[in-house]
């Protein structure tokens, strides 16, 4: 009995060593030996390209490659608009994307998110403007910006009416921009006095931009990124997921987070459709 038992301990550890097992994964992909990941490269450190080779870097990519290492497969990946990632999940031209998306429910409805980091938006101000504006309370009244193609400009709305417009002090004049990065040149040139963006993207640009910007306070709400997977797709979805929670278990995800800056931002244990 002994031996027995130790064999099958053994045997479990093995099975543990190996990738996730093929027969886990859709036989599309088996057949096709590589998996397909959208993203776009402009959201560092969580995806973007090394200016000095245009390569694709970042946690994603990193983690995207680890994530097809575990599954025994290579990774093909896709650079495709932020807008175009879910309908192309849809249309079969990607079977993933990785690139820091929010969980939402309404995008819940299109796919399934396996969920691997915390988002929230933060306040920043430019440090010309940091003896004027020392803390979030400063802000109201002022000019902040954040990208339209979020829900940051609505996140700001609903803080401004819950911390200046209900204490009687002057509305946050909210302005959407291009993104995060149209937002820090405005913030440069002072046409804003503040902006918001993730948390896991503003010590990045504070590292990239030494004495540039200035954090306010802590982060204002908070979101979970995931990675879509067509809900019809619910073994590819379970097979990403085994991956996660692998590369927790044997530190590549801890590691990584180290690399790029991110522990703040550690989600785990790996969540499906957990956001909001």
């Amino acid at each position: 009995m002994k031996r027995i038992t130790k064999l099958a301990t053994i045997s479990a550890a093995i099975a543990f060593s190996f990738p996730v097992v093929a027969q886990e994964l859709p036989a599309r992909i088996k057949d096709a030996g590589k998996i397909i990941i959208a993203t776009m490269p402009n959201y560092p450190p969580i995806t973007y390209k090394d200016p000095a080779t245009n390569e694709l870097q970042g946690f994603d990519i990193e983690l995207g490659e680890a994530i097809g290492k575990e599954l025994g497969i290579k990774v093909e990946w896709q650079e495709i608009a932020f807008a175009q990632m879910l309908p192309s999940l849809q249309t079969g031209r990607v079977d993933l994307a990785m690139a820091g998306m929010s969980d939402k429910k309404a995008r819940q409805e299109t796919a399934d998110f396996v969920d691997y980091l915390t988002s929230g938006a933060q306040f920043y101000t430019s440090k010309a403007l940091a003896d004027e504006i020392k803390t979030v309370d400063d802000l109201c009244g002022k000019s902040v910006g954040a990208s339209r193609s979020t829900d940051w400009p609505a996140q700001i709305t609903a803080w401004s009416d819950a911390n200046c417009v209900a204490k009687g002090k002057p509305a946050i004049m909210v302005m959407g921009t291009e993104g995060s990065a149209d937002a820090r040149t405005q913030i440069k040139s002072q046409r804003l006095q503040a902006a918001a963006q993730g948390n896991e993207t503003l010590p990045y640009n504070q590292k990239l931009e030494p004495d540039t910007y200035v954090a306010l306070g802590e982060p204002f709400s908070q979101s979970l990124a995931g990675i879509p997977v067509l809900k019809t797709e619910t073994q590819l979805r379970d097979a990403v997921k085994i991956a996660l929670e692998r590369l927790q278990a044997n530190g590549t995800y801890d590691a990584l987070l180290d690399k790029y800056g991110l522990k703040a931002n550690k989600l785990a244990p790996v969540t499906v459709n957990q956001g909001n």
